[in-house]
């Protein structure tokens, strides 16, 4: 299985290079873009299918232990070595991955967006996934630094020039963000690894941050936190997250939400937890506090974009909803006991499913209505689109009661953990301050059900007058269907089983937190 690991982080790095070169003339199809996007199509095709192995032949009954691993050393001066592998935790993450990026590209094969060649845009696809399927799979701090970066510039690049509205303002706030971050938790990784006399990921983990001094994991915790914060992304430091998803293409807001914010909030449980407990102890409360503000914030700025006559961006809705629901991973992670970093694990996952099924579709009805501005959809009695578009009705509101975490879909059992962590936070935390993160976390779940259900009610429903009167929408394609439909399918089996990703979860995640 290591060679299929090694294949996954490979293959697509080939295939961006493949990507910019002449196709073979018998391969070249009837419109010059066509050879280039059915190679995208054919590359995460391969990718998934390998995947999907490593996940059928991964040992299930200890996903606690690296498994399909390669440890190379590379550069022996500076103690970096090529280590690969795989546990409970970046399984999920690395299936998940796989499986978007597939589906973008299938998307983009019939529906290239505006702006650049089609060469360019694969193979920037292809590079972002490979870096972040390498992000989820280094075992080296500075490889997993190297990974960290590799995702930035294609994104950039996807967002400035197959973008909408104001996309270069955007792209560059994107990159200035995450690179100032990045250089910091740069610095922090150095610390670790010079003080701890290793880079190796699951040796640090081994020792649990016994070679660390309290100041030196402060300073660690500090720094790579702030930089994996950026990415989560955490309030305050969230301001960079709108505007880059309401100016990205499409798959660009898919991969950002599904993909891109996971590495983040993984590096947190990968790195900090295990690495610096006792800075992450010390930290743990105002990271809490941080998560609960950006759930009521974000809420209520989803609900002010959803209020007739604000002129809201539906895209710009979903962007602020991440803030909110990534709010509950962060607290889960606080919470610091198996309970909530397993919640917050599962809630990665389930916004990956759920958040880039909704900008799917939002990206759909926004290339039917020519905008996504909600009054501008909905008008004064609502779009009608249960009446225009029956079947792209009823998947928005599938998303939209996925997401708010109707108990059956994957979007309840995250949040539910994450709540059940903080309740009874790990030893040594506040429960008292935990019991007032809690409930302000429960509040944001009404407060999400309020903006959620209201976009529901102007978007989908509409008198019939509206209905008739408007010309009818075209209704969800083949190729939309083929996109969409496993993530629909995934959202409701996580939902009724979840205990499929908890049982790989829980034991690793037991492990990192040194047994408790």
């Amino acid at each position: 299985m290591q060679y299929v690991l090694a294949a996954i982080v490979v293959l697509p790095l080939l295939g961006a290079v493949g990507a910019l070169l002449p196709p073979p003339p018998g391969l070249r199809g009837r419109h010059p873009d066509q050879a280039v996007l059915r190679h995208g199509v054919t590359v995460t095709g391969a990718v998934l299918i390998l995947a999907v192995v490593l996940a059928a032949g991964f040992d299930h009954d200890h996903p606690a232990t690296m498994q399909a691993s390669t440890d190379l050393n590379w550069i022996p001066a500076l103690r970096i070595h090529l280590h690969l592998g795989v546990d409970g935790i970046s399984l999920p993450l690395l299936v998940l991955t796989a499986l978007l990026t597939f589906l973008c590209a299938l998307y983009s094969y019939f529906h290239l967006p505006p702006g650049g060649s089609a060469k360019a845009f694969v193979a920037l696809l292809l590079l972002l996934e490979a870096g972040t399927l390498a992000t989820f799979s280094v075992l080296d701090l500075m490889l997993f630094f190297l990974a960290f970066e590799t995702v930035l510039i294609p994104m950039y690049f996807l967002i400035a020039r197959w973008g909408g509205g104001d996309r270069e303002r955007s792209a560059l706030r994107f990159i200035v963000y995450t690179l100032l971050g990045s250089v910091i938790m740069l610095l922090g990784l150095l610390l670790i690894g010079i003080k701890a006399g290793t880079f190796d990921m699951v040796a640090l983990a081994t020792d649990n941050g016994s070679h660390l001094s309290h100041s030196t994991q402060l300073i660690a915790v500090l720094a790579i936190g702030l930089g994996l914060a950026i990415k989560a992304p955490m309030w305050p430091l969230h301001s960079w997250l709108p505007d880059a998803h309401t100016a990205a293409p499409t798959v660009g807001s898919v991969l950002l939400a599904g993909v891109l914010l996971k590495m983040g909030t993984y590096g947190l449980v990968r790195i900090v937890l295990p690495d610096t407990p006792g800075g992450i102890q010390t930290f743990a409360p105002y990271l809490a506090a941080f998560a609960v503000v950006g759930i009521i914030y974000g809420s209520l700025a989803c609900l002010a974009l959803a209020r007739q006559g604000n002129g809201g961006d539906l895209k710009r809705l979903i962007a602020y909803s991440s803030v909110g629901h990534m709010g509950f991973v962060l607290l889960g992670i606080a919470s610091l006991n198996p309970t909530g970093v397993n919640g917050a694990l599962f809630a990665n996952i389930a916004h990956g499913l759920i958040t880039g099924l909704l900008f799917f579709l939002v990206g759909a009805v926004k290339d039917r209505y020519g905008s996504s501005d909600l009054d501008h959809l909905a008008g004064r009695t609502g779009a009608a689109l249960y009446g225009r578009a029956p079947r792209l009705g009823g998947l928005l509101a599938f998303a939209a009661v996925a997401s708010l975490g109707l108990p059956g879909l994957a979007g309840f059992w995250g949040e539910m953990l994450a709540m059940f962590g903080a309740f009874k936070p790990g030893a040594g935390l506040s429960r008292p301050a935990y019991l007032t993160f809690t409930a302000l976390a429960a509040f944001g779940t009404l407060l999400t059900a309020g903006y959620l259900l209201t976009v529901v009610r102007r978007v989908c429903m509409g008198d019939r007058e509206t209905a008739e009167l408007r010309p009818a929408l075209a209704d969800v394609k083949a190729y939309e269907f083929a996109a969409w439909t496993p993530l629909a399918a995934l959202t409701v089996l996580a939902g009724l089983w979840p205990a499929a990703l908890l049982g790989l979860t829980d034991p690793a995640v037991r492990s990192l937190l040194g047994g408790h």
